[in-house]
């Protein structure tokens, strides 16, 4: 069963800080997005590699979509 991230709150990625291959640990900060004016961190909440980035630095993510799978 893969795991994911999502956004906790619609906004403007300002940063990606994984791609696909890389691990990550549990609490690890994997993006950052940007929401009424503040940047939010996107952090993992289990550890796994990662299998896919589904957006890209400057696109807009709603509040639930998931940015990152991990296996």
């Amino acid at each position: 069963m893969s795991k994911v991230v999502k956004s906790e709150m619609a906004g403007t990625i300002l940063e990606i800080k994984v791609k696909v291959g890389d691990s990550v640990t549990a609490g690890q900060e994997v993006a950052v997005v940007e929401s009424m004016k503040m940047e939010v961190p996107l952090t993992a909440s289990a550890a796994g590699t990662v299998k896919t980035v589904t957006k890209a630095v400057g696109d807009f993510l709603n509040e639930g979509e998931t940015l990152v799978e991990l296996n």
